[in-house]
């Protein structure tokens, strides 16, 4: 029986003094702030998991590693005791009281996963896999298996699908439901539009367009030469997407790996779902809810795609002239002298881009005027026929 329970007063110590099984291919890292009426189901559904047959995994071949941090409920004590019941799991609970300079979400996650990365690494497990979920969370029983599968298939990390517990989110009110509805679905017509337009080998349909740290895995090698999770107080799981993005990380966006969440309105942290319903329930019923048109949605990544055509070939030893490069400049709204310097640099293409999107935000005037969401989402269901059409035909 391997039951880590450590009382950190430093928050530079080490979460864990066991070390892992010599079988553990998976490290599962839950932050938790005063969840204790959702812990319980969080670490039932991580106890019981199955392989993609319908047998249960080998829980060997994965750990929990708990942090309770500044809880002000009996959070580490649910996790303790479920730790003592379930002694065939290697279970590591962790609690602590940070510093106010701390005590946000991006540090505890980026401690927990640093914590995996470590212990994965101490077994010489390059492929293995930091997962990430959440307190207020229940992973699907194929969670862990599907994940395995994907990172097996090939890539770097996976986001998995994120559901509403029903439940709560009945309790919304009917205005922060319907805006969450549209959104879902004005995202996932997004995420079909850039696999038409831009798509991505190691990403294909079907997919979705969550990234979040309810269900978000990375290998140990890939989650260091990311840099790890950046300590920030804006979203964590976002700005290390885009990290795996600046380093051309093969991300999956699969609808196979799934955990339902809560769609609670007050949330433990400032940003997050929790923070975006509190807003949508604000929000009179008649309010507008803008977005993106389809039009400059289309253009974003139909210009990234002939930029990523005209970096492949400048790798290759092409000389790309100035000139050629003008319409795909003036398309994305960037300097073509300056786009000519930035092929120079020696950089990845996801680094490339994240440059080009910080001239437009700089430099650039906005092209296009948000517009209501229920007009965005029909346009892109217009804008999707007519590319499928199109591939049909040839």
């Amino acid at each position: 029986m391997i039951i880590q329970s450590v009382d950190v007063s430093d928050f530079h110590t080490s979460l864990t003094s066991v070390p892992p099984r010599a079988e553990c291919e998976v490290s599962v890292i839950v932050p938790v702030k005063d969840e204790a009426q959702t812990l319980q189901e969080t670490l039932l559904a991580l106890a019981h998991q199955i392989d993609t047959q319908g047998e249960p995994l080998d829980p060997n071949r994965y750990e929990l590693i708990i942090l309770a941090n500044n809880c002000t409920d009996d959070s580490a004590a649910i996790a303790r005791k479920f730790a003592l019941e379930h002694p065939q799991l290697a279970i590591h609970v962790a609690e602590m009281t940070l510093p106010p300079e701390h005590a946000y979400i991006g540090y505890v996650r980026k401690l927990l996963m640093d914590e995996a990365y470590r212990r994965l690494m101490s077994l010489g497990r390059n492929r293995g896999i930091i997962a990430s979920t959440d307190g207020d969370t229940r992973v699907a029983p194929t969670w862990i298996a599907a994940t395995i599968d994907e990172i097996n298939a090939g890539v770097d990390a996976v986001g998995g699908r994120i559901l509403t517990d029903r439940r709560s989110r009945h309790s919304l009110s009917r205005q922060a439901r319907t805006y969450f509805l549209q959104e879902v679905g004005y995202r996932s017509l997004v995420a079909q539009m850039e696999y038409h337009l831009d798509p991505d080998p190691y990403d294909p349909l079907p997919r979705h367009y969550q990234h979040y740290g309810a269900s978000l895995a990375v290998t140990a090698e890939m989650y260091a030469t990311a840099g790890g999770i950046p300590p920030v107080h804006t979203p964590e799981d976002e700005a290390f997407y885009q990290s795996l993005l600046r380093v051309n990380a093969r991300f999956r966006h699969s609808p196979r790996v799934q955990v339902i969440t809560s769609a609670r309105a007050s949330g433990r942290s400032p940003v997050g779902l929790a923070n975006q319903l509190s807003k949508w329930t604000q929000m009179s019923v008649d309010a507008s809810f803008k977005v993106e048109p389809a039009e400059a949605i289309a253009s974003r990544f139909g210009s990234r795609r002939k930029l990523r055509s005209v970096w492949h070939k400048f790798l290759a030893g092409y000389q790309v002239s100035v000139k050629e490069l003008e319409p795909i400049a003036s398309k994305l709204g960037v300097c073509a002298y300056w786009l000519r310097t930035e092929l120079d640099r020696p950089q990845t293409f996801g680094r490339l881009f994240e440059q080009v999107t910080q001239y437009q935000h700089q430099n650039s005037p906005m092209h296009w005027q948000p517009i209501d969401i229920k007009t965005a989402i029909t346009e892109l269901r217009q804008q999707l026929a007519l590319l499928k059409d199109d591939r049909a035909a040839g």
